[in-house]
């Protein structure tokens, strides 16, 4: 009898640690709106890569060569390296700045074109789209899913607090960015300190880390989809709660549409709903750059 039992106690716990490790899987593959403790907000997106419907949600772009204004520059990162990104100066002398963020596929012309359209519509505020990515530009979902979880957060880093630096002491910063670069464009605005003057994050991982969150020097813009599975209203809900536990400011604006819905090469893509959040973007950073007209 006493073999009996031994033998029940080991398959019980053999039991339970299966059952701990495929409900340990199942959070990881379904919207990871619950990271495993110790996952910062930008990895637990980039776990997202493995899951068949996110990457399915997305079309590869169609061809796009952009050929307007702006060049690529290169500076030097903190981790004693060098970084590229996209530049247009504004035409007068100006300590502004809009940094911009891609989405998974990386700084490809589409991004370029975005920051553009930022350039000729904020007057007198210098563009620079950031390249997370290293030169690497993703033309499917398969290969944007593995560069988005090859990013190492130090790495990252190291690329925005140089794009920091390369601005000056007296620069006004201000961040905007999707998907991927959603995430990101709330850690920029963490990153830049006292600099940080504005925040747009379209549909990105919020931060969790009140004590992170504490240390904003800016309100935020979050530009959310209700039917989003990923970066769902409950996820919503909680960066709200999370703010105002911070004592920060949040502005929440949530479209009836589904995940990357300002993206036209998206098959949810929304025309209408885009441009109602790119309007909502563009009065919040004129007010938040304290532009005029």
């Amino acid at each position: 009898m006493k073999k009996f039992w031994t033998l029940c106690a080991a398959l019980l716990s053999v039991v339970s640690v299966a059952s701990a490790q495929v409900s340990s899987t199942s959070a990881k593959l379904t919207c990871c709106s619950r990271p495993t403790a110790g996952t910062n907000a930008t990895e637990a997106f980039a776990m997202l890569a493995t899951n068949e419907d996110f990457s399915g949600g997305h079309d590869a772009p169609l061809p796009y060569t952009y050929e307007g204004q702006g060049e690529m520059i290169e500076f030097k990162t903190t981790d004693g390296q060098t970084a590229k990104a996209f530049e247009i100066k504004s035409n007068v002398r100006s300590d502004k700045y809009l940094f911009v963020i891609h989405e998974w596929w990386g700084l490809n012309d589409y991004i370029k074109k975005e920051a553009a359209t930022y350039a000729n519509e904020l007057k007198g505020v210098n563009v620079i789209a950031l390249d997370l990515y290293d030169g690497q530009v993703a033309t499917t979902p398969d290969e944007a899913g593995k560069l988005m979880q090859a990013v190492k957060t130090e790495r990252a880093e190291a690329i925005i607090k140089g794009a920091l630096l390369y601005a000056g002491p007296n620069a006004k910063v201000s961040s905007i960015g999707w998907c991927f670069g959603g995430g990101w464009s709330l850690q920029t605005a963490l990153l830049a300190g006292p600099k940080a003057v504005g925040c747009v994050m379209y549909y990105g991982m919020p931060e969790k880390d009140v004590a992170k969150l504490k240390t904003l020097n800016t309100d935020v813009l979050g530009i959310f989809a209700s039917q989003d599975k990923w970066i769902n209203p409950e996820v919503v809900a909680q960066f709200q709660k999370d703010m105002a536990a911070a004592k920060k400011k949040v502005t929440i604006k949530s479209y009836d549409a589904d995940h990357a819905f300002a993206n036209p090469s998206n098959p949810k893509y929304s025309q209408k709903y885009s441009a109602d959040a790119h309007a909502a973007a563009l009065e919040y950073l004129r007010k938040n750059f304290k532009l005029k007209g």
